[in-house]
């Protein structure tokens, strides 16, 4: 008898033992239940042995102890995004042990603390019930919106390195978590380095984190107040490296890059002073130097940086504008939560339909495309002027005090007789347009990849930091990858190169094969990647980074949706 068999055979004791943790009715076996949880939105959908939903600290605690005296691999999921894989398993892959997966979506809390400047969000904690909670003090979180429109946590996004439109912050980190990990002799320890005293007993330090039970005097002093990191000066050198990305030594610590190896329970995070009256500009121009050139003038002038500066090529655009309606509807009139169960619930369904005999697994895509296409175009006159006039479009936007000085050197800078683009001033209205519009870039060329599937290999979603001194910064691929593709769409955070890029390919070409040859492509320019999407399944692992995990959990409990991990034996 195999050793997966010996754990099998045990089956119905480990589900009585979560049911007792958790209650029978946060436990999921059956298929129909788990897909919403193992089915990311872009990759995974693999089996899994349970989901467990804990309600708090302690149950995640101790349904951990289940998981490892058992010996099944553990996915902490808080929001199953799947952009990458990393958030499930793989339905390709088999796994040298069962899978379970333990979803903290019922643990959303947040303290705050040193007078707003710092908060403490539990391990289920979305994006946006953060900036919710800080708004109410006058305070923003380290990052806005973009995949928070599908429920992005804020232990995520520490988790993996996202860094998001936020030029003065850099990517998500803290060096101040609590967490558990299991130790080179398998065991389950709790590290508290969350800089609040809570105890030496993990039960009682868990339920009194939970409880916001601590004294002022137990919590240690919070960093000095601003609007930017270290990250803006580290921006500003126009070096020949990247600016972020996942394997940057500097933004790796405990918590902080994990990629879901330790069991986060809490993170303690900076916040910054509520931006009031930010000022976007909208740029088009047909040569994308000019971009880099404004690019170059704002980082070396010596005001503060911008708050943003967003790409956008022509052909996102138009497909945002197309594939991306329903979203940009979405986050313009619904709630945050009413959002993140829109998603969910088109993901379940698309499970229902796929297994019904003529529908496929894109039932409830397809739908959503015919009902919204019936919809008019939502974006700004001025915006469908510019898509027409302009091959690649830049969404600046400024702190008030940088408005008029911003202006005065765009207008400047257009002046300029070799330079042909040309910008406007947005109204509040026409810059959530904007924003709306960039961030339904990522599912647009989703949902245009699942409507095509029939006559397409795959997507091909590429996340790559560029050097900071890339003049070329805009890709051009030979004509032996250009000709396996369909569609190509660029997009990204122009300000720290980094940058999306979406490739389509055709039937019958071997998408794994010509991801693997644009990788290569981007390396020999001095790109990393990923940049802050972290690996899943889609990047290959160096050596640095499979150490690095390694180190974080050593017996290979956490993460099966990570590349380069828990697939050593396999099981049936």
């Amino acid at each position: 008898m195999t050793e997966p068999e010996q754990t099998l055979k045990n089956s119905n004791e480990v589900i009585d033992a979560f049911k007792k943790i958790v209650g029978a009715k946060f436990v999921l076996t059956s298929s129909r239940k788990t897909t919403p949880f193992s089915k990311g939105y872009r990759f995974g959908g693999g089996p899994v042995f349970a989901v467990v939903r804990p309600a708090t600290l302690v149950e995640m605690w101790k349904t951990l102890q289940v998981c490892v005296d058992n010996d099944l691999i553990v996915i902490c999921q808080a929001s199953n995004t799947g952009l990458t894989g990393g958030s499930g398993p793989s339905p390709d892959q088999r796994y040298d042990r069962p899978v379970v997966i333990i979803s903290t979506h019922r643990i959303s809390q947040v303290f705050l603390i040193n007078d707003a400047r710092e908060a403490i969000s539990l391990a289920g904690t979305p994006l946006t019930h953060l900036t919710d909670v800080l708004a109410q003090a006058h305070r923003e979180t380290h990052s806005v919106i973009g995949s928070t429109s599908i429920g992005a946590s804020v232990i995520g996004g520490i988790s993996n390195n996202s860094g998001g439109s936020q030029i003065r912050k850099g990517p998500a980190f803290t060096r101040e978590a609590i967490y558990a990990r299991v130790n080179e002799h398998g065991k389950v320890e709790l590290v508290n380095h969350l800089g609040i005293a809570l105890g030496d007993d993990p039960e009682a330090a868990l339920d009194r984190l939970q409880h916001g039970d601590w004294k002022t005097d137990d919590v240690t002093a919070p960093p000095a107040d601003s609007h930017e990191t270290e990250y803006a000066k580290h921006l500003r050198d126009i070096v020949p490296s990247p600016a972020r990305y996942n394997a940057n030594p500097d933004y790796l610590y405990e918590a902080s890059g994990s990629a879901g190896k330790l069991m986060v329970f809490a993170v303690r995070t900076r916040t910054f002073p509520l931006e009031v009256n930010p000022t976007m500009f909208y740029i088009g121009v047909n040569d994308p130097h000019e971009l880099e050139e404004i690019r170059r003038m704002f980082l070396e002038s010596d005001m503060e940086l911008p708050i943003s500066g967003e790409y956008m090529g022509r052909l996102a655009f138009d497909m945002a504008e197309k594939y991306g309606k329903d979203t940009f509807i979405f986050l313009k009139f619904l709630s945050p939560k009413v959002q993140t169960f829109m998603f969910a619930f088109k993901t379940w369904v698309n499970g229902i339909f796929a297994k019904l005999p003529g529908f496929g697994p894109t039932f409830a895509d397809t739908v959503s495309q015919a009902f919204f296409s019936i919809f008019p175009n939502q974006l700004p006159k001025r915006m469908m002027q510019y898509r027409n006039r302009f091959e690649h479009h830049l969404l600046l936007t400024v702190s008030a005090e940088q408005k008029e000085q911003s202006e005065q050197m765009l207008k400047d800078f257009f002046a300029k007789p070799e330079h042909g683009g040309d910008f406007f001033i947005c109204s509040p209205e026409e810059a959530k347009s904007a924003n709306l519009n960039r961030f339904g870039a990522a599912s647009a060329a989703t949902r245009f990849a699942e409507l095509k599937r029939r006559h397409i290999a795959g997507l091909i979603p590429i996340d790559v930091a560029l050097r900071r001194d890339d003049w070329d910064w805009l890709e051009v691929l030979p004509k032996e990858i250009e000709d396996q593709l369909v569609a190509k769409a660029y997009y990204g955070h122009f300000f720290c190169h980094v940058m999306h890029q979406d490739y389509v390919a055709k039937q019958g070409v071997d998408a794994k094969k010509l991801h693997d040859q644009i990788q290569q492509l981007l390396e020999a320019r001095g790109a990393k990647l990923p940049a802050e999407h972290n690996y899943g399944r889609l990047y290959r692992l160096p050596p640095e980074m499979e150490q690095h995990f390694k180190e974080l959990d050593p017996t290979n409990t956490f993460n099966a949706g990570l590349g380069g991990t828990s697939t050593s034996k396999e099981w049936a």
